[in-house]
């Protein structure tokens, strides 16, 4: 079974998403989600978390997790753990309730996260069960809005902070920005190897974090090799202008940074059994 990459460190900054079994209902009314937020409370006060954001649908739910300790599997082993005792105990059931693992992404935070909290709050608009996210209950707009006192487990500060100093004329601006969000192009698309969303740089920075798991073959390639070059920039033209560099680099990008054969042939506009010929031959 496949396993996602998870890349912890101090302050890092998380998209999060659980999704129910075969995607059934992981909330069934509305104690099931006070029962969730409390959850999320008691875990952001034991680990030291702070929730940016959140929105509970009916088979999943999203939260924006920042931790300063860099802790966050310990967190969501604690979160999904408890929450699915209560649920099981209030439903007279027994088993798993959430489909697999977790699913992760790190976030720019000065450069992304902002975007990602508007994406959250939005969700129930973008499934078209409401028409504004003013209407659904169950996510942390109306609180960052001052429409309602946030539940202990959220934080609104740095949001509004981002917009004004005074309290008012931020929330005015947050409910700007979360209106112009509707018509945004999906912020997903620029998400690398599934797991990471920011700048090349931030991406690069990472790398120490990434070293040493790509070995690890339950860890999808895309995932492993997240801050590998790209194909174009490891056959410049230099060195397609020299046989003996170019057949180096086909192997380079093959064993070194996970490129498939056919990958690597595709690009190259060369037939599959030559490239495999030379990694034979390099491997002689």
């Amino acid at each position: 079974m496949s396993r996602p990459l998870r890349i912890e460190y101090d302050g890092a900054v998380y998209h999060i998403t659980s999704r129910g079994n075969a995607r059934s209902h992981i909330f069934k009314d509305s104690e099931d989600r006070k029962y969730f937020l409390d959850t999320l409370h008691k875990v952001n006060r034991r680990y030291n978390w702070i929730c940016h954001a959140h929105c509970l649908m009916n088979n999943h739910y999203h939260l924006i997790i920042e931790t300063p300790d860099g802790n966050l599997s310990k967190g969501m082993r604690q979160l999904n753990g408890v929450y699915t005792q209560l649920f099981n105990r209030r439903h007279k059931r027994v088993g798993h309730i959430f489909q697999g693992r977790y699913k992760a992404i790190l976030i720019q935070k000065e450069s992304h996260l902002l975007e990602v909290c508007r994406y959250v709050v939005l969700n129930p608009v973008s499934a078209k069960i409401v028409d504004t996210p003013r209407e659904w209950k169950w996510s942390s707009y109306r609180a960052t809005l001052g429409i309602e006192k946030p539940h202990p487990c959220l934080t609104v500060d740095w949001i509004l902070g981002q917009f004004s100093r005074r309290r008012r004329h931020a929330e005015g601006k947050y409910r700007e920005f979360v209106r112009a969000g509707i018509r945004e192009v999906s912020i997903w698309k620029e998400v690398k190897g599934q797991s990471i969303l920011g700048g090349d740089d931030f991406v690069d920075g990472l790398i120490k974090y990434i070293k040493g798991h790509e070995e690890i073959k339950e860890i999808p390639k895309n995932q492993r090799y997240v801050s590998r070059p790209g194909l174009n920039g490891i056959f410049h033209d230099k060195v397609l202008c020299n046989k003996q560099r170019r057949n180096k680099k086909i192997v380079e990008s093959i064993e070194e940074y996970g490129y498939s054969q056919k990958e690597v042939a595709d690009y190259l506009e060369m037939h599959y059994s030559t490239i495999s010929k030379l990694v034979k031959r390099d491997k002689q």
